[in-house]
């Protein structure tokens, strides 16, 4: 019966247990209670031991090189411990070891029993174990990993040394999918770490990996791959990869301070060898130039020859009778951009060659500016719609994109997100500096009309005895309508080119000049001197981590945001629309000959018409400015977005998460400078206290803001 025993317990079926541990009820007369017992115990040992072999087998035909690893170290264990057991066991059995065979004749059940008991407890975790594989189809390496190293957290020494060795086997498994991306920038067919563009997938990492650690590990292994997949002329040296490998190899993802000492050695490392060897400070800055003087309109004298040449185009595709030639394509627009640069400094400026314009709605015909009455301006702006104004159909008069196409390297900072930003920002400020040319061009029309009329009225306005004084109200309110929205766009033209652009960009340069400065967001650390032989005149300092770099432009664009007033849907709301009476007064005024005063039809008819259009224009851009400076004081106090806000409605809300002045959370870094830069622009509004103090009726404004004699 014992060598019976030996086999049940190593695996082998038998008549003893017909099924699972209980005794066949034929041998329960034959034998003592306390033997029977011990049978069932030594029995239901047995079974379990099948049971988790069974369950070895099937699980070692998963997909999952994961849990192929798990079910071979449990096999390993097993043998090395429990198959062993057995076999000291008979060995004993045979050489009569008095320890086991009593006066070398027999041996006590309870004796087998008591050698195998220590198996008892880690057999029956192990089963509960199995059965949990067993009831998920698939597993991912991280729930994996934090279920083997919440189950090894027990207070039975040998359960925990079991489970702890499965768990340090499937972390190696881990570990070196980890390495294979991160030091060869390679991922596995099945079962990856990331997606194909480099974001980590759901599950792939244990929870005892840190989100900093996370975005190490992407970042260190999005620039390998894709210096690989570019084919590089400065590739990862050798000795370096095999270091960063072996780095890996001494720390496992369970040692959490240890395994994210190392990842951000990795990356400080590689960001110091992508700074000298691949992305150097020269492309960062000639791209952040570059982008700057063509979507923040830094290079004023292209931006202007821009406008002229795309209302240029307009007239020209208005005035073409044929029906394919008066269609503006994005080639005419892309040959506007390349017009524009004659004569300019972008002449010869290589990286006009990487702008191009996008129509997404495809090519279209031409409009005119519309007259259409707006008098529900106001209203529409006082329904507090939630919804981000748009400025990106006021250059043409349907929706216009200007994209930049960014080449390697230069995407290992730029994201499309950053892009959109720039594209946005560009619309804004081109549609700012559009108006206030027009209304710079309308003055001067109404100037040149006055000097035609006086050469035949002398001091007068011209006209009959029954229309002078209408006419003289007519030529004074219009004075006063172009000299109030040439102010106003002066004024918030000075102040997003020269304190907003201009400081923010000045600001950005010295930050990349003196990268310590903008460390605060970072993770990197100073680089050692081991990985960076053979470059000691280069500057310590001057190594600039590209989190770090992505943080100070990532910065730089919500402080131009914040500081171009776009990140506060209230204040764009109504900014677009006093680009629109703007725009509609220019076009009234081509539209009577560069003239506000009238022919001489119908005595005062025309007069009449022609002031009720003027004074509802005034009307409604006074509206409109005493809104923009109520809303602009507010913002400076409170946070201008609701939380009723969807932000993904827009790319302006998701990049602007922050307020002017937030409320209990610390805004980004120096939000205190563009609140003074907002604080300026209301000082300038109301350096007359214009604004803030009680204002006349409207027909007495009309009349007293439309003298000449205060221009």
């Amino acid at each position: 019966m014992i060598a019976e025993v030996l086999l049940v317990l190593a695996g082998h079926s038998s008549s003893l247990f017909p099924t699972d541990h209980n005794l066949h009820p034929a041998f329960r007369p034959l034998l003592h209670p306390g033997e029977e017992q011990c049978l069932e115990a030594i029995g239901q040992i047995a079974s379990r031991y099948r049971n988790i072999k069974k369950a070895c087998a099937t699980l070692s035909r998963s997909k999952s090189r994961y849990v192929c690893a798990l079910c071979a170290t449990l096999n390993q264990i097993l043998k090395d411990e429990y198959e062993k057991l057995v076999v000291d066991t008979e060995a004993k059995v045979l050489k009569r070891d008095p320890d086991l065979v009593a006066n070398g004749s027999f041996v006590p059940l309870s004796a087998v029993r008591a050698t195998f008991a220590e198996w008892d407890s880690p057999l029956t975790a192990l089963e509960t174990l199995m059965n949990q594989l067993q009831a998920q189809k698939h597993w991912q390496p991280g729930p994996l990993i934090d279920m083997l190293l919440a189950r090894s957290k027990t207070g039975v020494h040998r359960i925990a040394d079991i489970i702890s060795r499965l768990s340090v086997a499937v972390q190696r498994v881990w570990r070196s999918q980890l390495s294979a991306f991160l030091v060869h920038g390679s991922l596995a067919s099945s079962d990856p770490l990331a997606s194909e563009d480099f974001t980590l997938l759901d599950g792939t990492t244990p929870s005892c990996i840190s989100p900093q650690t996370k975005e190490s590990i992407i970042y260190v292994g999005r620039a390998i791959a894709t210096i690989k997949a570019k084919k590089w002329q400065n590739q990862l040296p050798r000795e370096q990869a095999l270091e960063y490998a072996n780095l890996l190899e001494t720390v496992l993802p369970e040692d959490q301070y240890k395994f994210d000492l190392v990842i951000s050695q990795i990356r400080t490392n590689i960001s110091e060898w992508l700074w000298l060897n691949v992305l150097t400070r020269k492309d960062v800055e000639d791209a952040v130039i570059s982008l700057a003087s063509y979507f923040l309109l830094r290079n004023g004298e292209f931006s202007l020859a821009l406008i002229r040449e795309i209302e240029r185009l307009k007239i020209s595709r208005l005035t073409t009778r044929s029906g394919a030639a008066s269609v503006i394509r994005e080639q005419d627009l892309n040959l506007a951009l390349l017009r524009a640069s004659l004569g300019t400094t972008a002449q010869h400026d290589p990286s006009l060659l990487h702008l191009h314009f996008e129509l997404p709605s495809g090519p279209l015909r031409p409009l005119l500016p519309s007259l259409a009455n707006s008098k529900a301006l106001s209203s529409s702006v006082a329904s507090n719609s939630p919804e981000v104004t748009s400025f990106d159909d006021l250059l043409l008069g349907t929706n216009l994109i200007l994209s930049y196409n960014v080449t390697w390297p230069l995407d290992l900072f730029l994201h499309p997100s950053d892009l959109q930003i720039y594209a946005a920002l560009f619309n804004y400020l081109s549609s700012l500096r559009k108006t206030h040319t027009q209304i710079h061009t309308c003055w001067t029309s109404l100037s040149n009309a006055q000097r035609a009329r006086r050469r035949w009225t002398g001091l007068g306005e011209g006209g009959t005895a029954e229309d002078l004084e209408a006419r003289r109200e007519l030529l004074r309110c219009g004075w006063g309508v172009v000299r109030d929205m040439g102010w106003f766009l002066d004024t918030l033209l000075g102040y997003v080119m020269v304190d907003v652009v201009d400081v923010e960009f000045r600001r950005l340069k010295d930050l990349l000049g003196n990268p310590s400065r903008g460390r605060a967001e970072s993770v990197g650390k100073h680089p050692s001197s081991q990985n960076i032989a053979g470059q000691a005149n280069a500057d310590p300092s001057t190594y600039l981590d590209f989190t770090t770099l992505r943080n100070i432009h990532t910065t730089y664009l919500e402080r131009l945001l914040t500081g171009c007033l776009l990140s506060n849907p209230a204040l764009t709301a109504i900014l677009r629309p006093i680009f629109e009476v703007c725009e509609r007064f220019v076009a009234q005024v081509e539209r009577w000959g560069g003239d506000a005063t009238g022919g001489d039809d119908k005595v005062g008819a025309m007069v009449q018409e022609r002031f009720q259009v003027v004074s509802e224009i005034n009307q409604s851009l006074h509206t409109l400015l005493n809104m923009f400076y109520e809303q602009l004081s507010l913002s400076t106090s409170q946070q201008p977005f609701t939380a009723t806000v969807d932000a993904s409605k827009s790319i302006l809300m998701n990049a602007s998460r922050t307020s002017i002045r937030g409320k209990g959370a610390k805004g980004f870094e120096g939000e205190g400078e563009v609140r003074r830069h907002v604080e300026r622009l209301l000082l300038r509004l109301d350096f007359n206290g214009a604004f803030s103090k009680p204002r006349a009726g409207a027909s007495e404004q009309i009349q007293w803001e439309g003298g000449i004699g205060i221009l």
